[in-house]
């Protein structure tokens, strides 16, 4: 059963279910917008109504449709349209009306081609109304509805108000395109918002947990790297308006973008410098995310393959040349250092320890636990055998895990002394909500793997061990890799020749050159340290072969990398194994080999109470409402600080009267994720703000039909030398053919804003056709650069060629971008692939951008092979529209089944009555192929004919090229020339 709506649902539904009006609603995330539109869905459900969801994610189709089935539609309930279901399928599920999910693309090619009766709609209903601009497929679909349909409803919802801040005006932009004159804003503190929401509180506990100092020292450290990479940006480009760009900005992800939109009209002119600076803001935003979410060595791992890819290039495996700066300031070493030192310490060989050292004192160890504390807890166990000698475990958890383990603690606590109450609604299931899909799979492990017993701050230990393992199992893989590189059989340490390798696991017997009084003494040794109950500092220190070098040097990054790489990669045959599968692991290997846990199935496996049950979960969308009703938690814990997700608990718990919601609120004090959390409240109330000052002044637009009238759209000027130009009655209105894949560009909304008939239609020879001679083959920066990569360029151009007169390659760039080929050479860098292997340092040869052939040449081959292919540059979207409209003028309009026929490979009417022989011994000749042999066939009438023609009547018919190609291989010019 549905939840009941709340005061405030209700009253924005009063204002926005009348059929006849047409609203924007703008309201706050978490206040249940999708519950507002399946409302509204119930209401206009019925056969007699044409109601269209235009925006909507495939998942939030799905998710749609089952809150529809929740409160009743069923029968049909709402109808999924994709690109799987054919035109006539699709036209008739339009004529029986209901509900409807169709893709913009799919909606806007139905009206263009008639398929959906446009004046039988009854509405629209449209969802991420922030995204919506003049460019925008939406505003292309509300123009074809309001020509043909201007009693229909057409509603907009967003809860994205800070999307909707940038610009000048762009409320009003936005109901401009829609073609709206009513908004409603509801913000959080709304007054009927906030007295609806205050009525039921939940208890809601805030957890504040300081960072560890280690953490500190890596967050002062990468905060102090964003503020000396964003000054120096600033630095480098004065002129530019980057006063708004600030630390507290960095924390969101439309940073990136932000920054990117500044630099764009100027990014061919920035240094590769500048463009270093840009990436390493979004990955320093990123390592301050995996600092407060990731494990100390998956952290660790990350730091370490920035290292690598800062130092070394991606084509030829050589040195950088443009390095991050942020690498090279003393604040990285802070922070590589310890990240290093959360993992693990490399401890001094036990030759540098002084041999007077007694570890035997136990009376006195006692003493020490008493004054500090530490009486009374397990002693701590020997070092496992698997992990190498001089290197000593850290493995610090995150401080949130040990919380969690005290929240739920006192959950199972409360939950025992409540556990004769039966009138308490809910169930006692525990939510932890996460914000990433990693961080929730390393809850749930840790939750598992949680040793109830063990002191605080170890209660994650049998986990880290296995992080360790894997990590020490990649690092031993690096190793065997660089040694297989340099040196197979040497593995001691880097610059220390002489020095004994470091084993894994237990020393291998063998003859040394150690007396045997120093044997024993050594022995003795180990058995004190591995038998004392703690020394001060935190867990036994591991001993090692006393090397012959007795000194002892701080190691830098690439030092200590190289040594912990040298630890692991000792020849032991076991070590890979015994660092995969851990100690307590092998019985259980053996009883699932043996067969003993058939037995122990139905205890071990089975279904939980709820009492049990704990629910890890990634904050979602609007879903989350779903999942809050369907388990009903009395607990909810919130991992990680989410806005949205504390207005669901608070309309969950004002949707069920009398259920007790507890909420414990988890958030790291100061910290980027504190500051993160207020920056985005701060945020939403300045957008909220700005939209209620934009409506109270904004001037309501005035809607005309732009289009032409019915009696004057024939009529056109012919030419100016024809009576002074005259005006004559054309037969058909002016307009364009589209292939269906162009409705992914902005341009056919564009074409149809212009006053150009846009006639979809799936084309196989070019993208648009304007005239009976023209066709024009439009490439974008990304598709001009992957098509020459693939040769696909050359075949369309080939083709354009053969069959009309005046083919054009239209190389359409970016508005709001630079137009400039420096930039498309940049890009073109990126899709490039490397064309050799990575050469040596002594016989280096041509650089990467030499080794990359420019865009600029692959061009001017294009037009040597086709001369009479015409290349038109368009600064814009915008342009190619004026282009197109230049290029139509005077000439007739083309004809929509030619150009459909010219290319199709299946043609029944051409193929019948043909010799198939004859047709296969054409498409063997160079210049001929499959796209093009229906159209040699239907100029001559046997093989022979088309052998006896002369070069210039080839070239007529497949092109200056190709026709070459084909004359030269049918005369064996080419045979002699070789």
């Amino acid at each position: 059963m549905a939840a009941p709506l709340l005061a405030f649902h209700k009253e924005i539904l009063e204002k926005i279910h009348d059929p006849s009006t047409s609203e924007l609603l703008l309201l706050a995330r978490g206040l249940g917008l999708r519950r507002m539109v399946c409302t509204l869905m119930k209401i206009y459900d019925s056969p007699q109504n044409l109601v269209l969801l235009v925006n909507a994610t495939p998942e939030e189709e799905a998710a749609i449709g089952e809150e529809l089935g929740i409160m009743g539609c069923r029968k049909p309930g709402l109808r999924v349209i994709g690109y799987e279901m054919g035109k006539r399928d699709r036209q008739d599920l339009y004529k029986k009306g209901g509900l409807f999910s169709v893709t913009s693309r799919i909606l806007v090619v139905d009206m263009l081609q008639s398929d959906i009766p446009i004046e039988l709609i009854t509405g629209i209903l449209v969802l991420r109304a922030e995204r919506v601009t003049a460019l925008a497929l939406e505003a292309f679909i509300v123009r074809l509805y309001r020509e043909k349909n201007s009693s229909g409803f057409l509603k907009a919802f967003s809860d994205q108000p800070e999307s909707i801040t940038s610009g000048l005006s762009p409320l009003r932009n936005i109901m401009k395109e829609l073609h709206l004159r009513t908004v409603y804003i509801y913000p959080r503190f709304h007054e009927t918002v906030k007295s609806t929401l205050e009525n039921r509180k939940a208890d809601v506990i805030e957890l504040y947990q300081h960072m560890t100092e280690s953490m500190q020292t890596i967050h002062h450290a990468i905060v102090q790297c964003m503020t000396m990479t964003l000054s120096e940006l600033k630095r480098s480009h004065a002129t530019l308006e980057l006063d708004d760009l600030t630390i507290e900005s960095a924390y969101f992800k439309s940073f990136d973008a932000v920054v990117r939109r500044q630099l764009d009209p100027v990014w061919h002119k920035v240094g590769p410098k500048t463009k270093q600076l840009v990436g390493d803001l979004s990955t320093l935003r990123r390592l301050l995310t995996y600092l407060l979410s990731y494990d100390a060595f998956s952290f660790y791992e990350y730091l370490e393959t920035l290292i690598a890819c800062n130092t070394t290039s991606t084509f030829s495996g050589e040195k950088r040349l443009n390095q991050s700066p942020w690498m090279l300031t003393d604040a990285a070493n802070i922070i590589i250092q310890t990240a290093k030192r959360r993992c693990y310490t490399l401890s001094k060989k036990s030759a540098d320890r002084p041999d007077d050292v007694t570890f035997d004192d136990q009376d006195g160890w006692d003493a020490l636990d008493d004054m500090e504390g530490f009486r009374g807890q397990p002693v701590d166990k020997p070092k496992k055998s698997w992990i190498p000698e001089g290197l000593d475990p850290v493995a610090e958890e995150l401080p949130k895990w040990e919380l969690l383990a005290d929240v739920l603690q006192e959950v199972e606590e409360e939950i025992l002394r409540h556990g004769s109450l039966t009138n308490i609604k809910g169930s006692n299931t525990v939510l932890v909500m996460t914000s990433s899909s990693r961080a929730s799979a390393l809850v749930s492990e840790f939750l598992s793997n949680m040793d109830l017993d063990a002191p605080k701050g170890k209660r994650g230990r049998k986990m880290m061990e296995k992080k360790l393992r894997q990590y020490l199992f990649w690092k031993s893989k690096l190793a065997s890799q660089n040694q297989g590189k340099k040196n197979p059989s040497h593995t001691g340490v880097k610059g220390k020749q002489n020095a004994a390798p470091i084993m894994v696991g237990k020393p291998t017997e063998g003859p040394t050159n150690q007396s045997l009084a120093l044997k024993k003494k050594e022995e003795m040794k180990q058995a004190r340290g591995t038998n004392r109950r703690r020394v001060r500092g935190g867990a036994p220190s591991a001993t090692s072969k006393p090397s012959s070098d007795g000194n002892f040097e701080n190691p830098t990054v690439n030092d200590d990398i190289e040594e912990i790489e040298a630890i692991v990669a000792a020849p032991n045959p076991s070590s890979l194994t015994d660092i995969l599968i851990g100690d307590s692991d092998f019985g259980l290997l053996e009883r699932i080999i043996s067969g003993q846990l058939q037995d122990d199935f139905d205890t071990q496996y089975g279904l939980l109470t709820s009492d049990e049950t704990v629910v890890v979960r990634v904050y979602s969308d609007d879903s989350d409402d779903r999942v809050l009703a369907e388990l009903q938690p009395k607990f909810v814990v919130m991992f990680e600080p989410s806005l949205e997700f504390v207005r669901r608990v608070e309309v969950y718990k004002n949707s069920h009267p009398g259920l007790g919601v507890r909420v414990y609120f988890m958030i790291y004090q100061l910290s980027c994720e504190e500051h993160k959390y207020l920056a985005a409240l701060r945020r939403e109330k300045d957008s909220f703000e700005r939209l209620i000052k934009e409506r109270g002044a904004m001037l309501n637009p005035v809607f005309e039909d732009q289009r032409p009238k019915a009696a004057d759209q024939f009529i056109r000027t012919i030419s100016s030398r024809l009576a002074g130009g005259r005006k004559e009655l054309s037969t058909q209105p002016s307009q364009v053919i589209v292939d269906m894949r162009e409705f992914r560009s902005t341009l056919p909304s564009l074409l149809h804003a212009s006053g150009l008939q846009v006639v979809p239609a799936t084309l196989t020879v070019g993208d648009y056709i304007l005239t009976p001679e023209i066709c024009i083959e439009r490439k974008s920066i990304p598709d001009l650069i992957s098509s020459f990569n693939s040769g696909r360029l050359y075949t369309q151009c080939e083709l354009m060629s053969v069959h009309y007169k005046q083919p054009i390659l239209l190389i359409e760039f970016e508005e709001n971008k630079a137009f400039s080929l420096e930039l498309i050479a940049e890009t073109a860098k990126s899709y490039a692939k490397p064309t050799a292997k990575a050469t040596s340092k002594k016989d280096a040869g041509p650089s990467e951008t030499d080794r990359v052939p420019s865009l600029q040449s692959k061009v001017v081959l294009l037009t040597l092979h086709f001369p009479r292919v015409r290349i038109i540059w368009s600064s814009s979207p915008y342009a190619t529209a004026d282009i197109f409209n230049d290029l139509k003028a005077n000439n007739p309009e083309p004809d929509l089944s030619r150009a459909i026929a010219i290319g199709a490979e299946e043609d029944p009417d051409v193929g019948a009555g043909v010799n198939t022989a004859a047709e296969d011994l054409l498409r063997c000749l160079p210049g001929i192929s499959a796209k093009n042999v229906k159209y040699v066939m239907s100029k001559v009438n046997s093989v022979r004919e088309f052998c006896e023609m002369t070069r210039e009547e080839i070239q007529g018919i497949l092109g200056v090229e190709p026709g070459n190609r084909c004359w030269e291989f049918m005369h064996g010019i080419g045979n002699m020339r070789s």
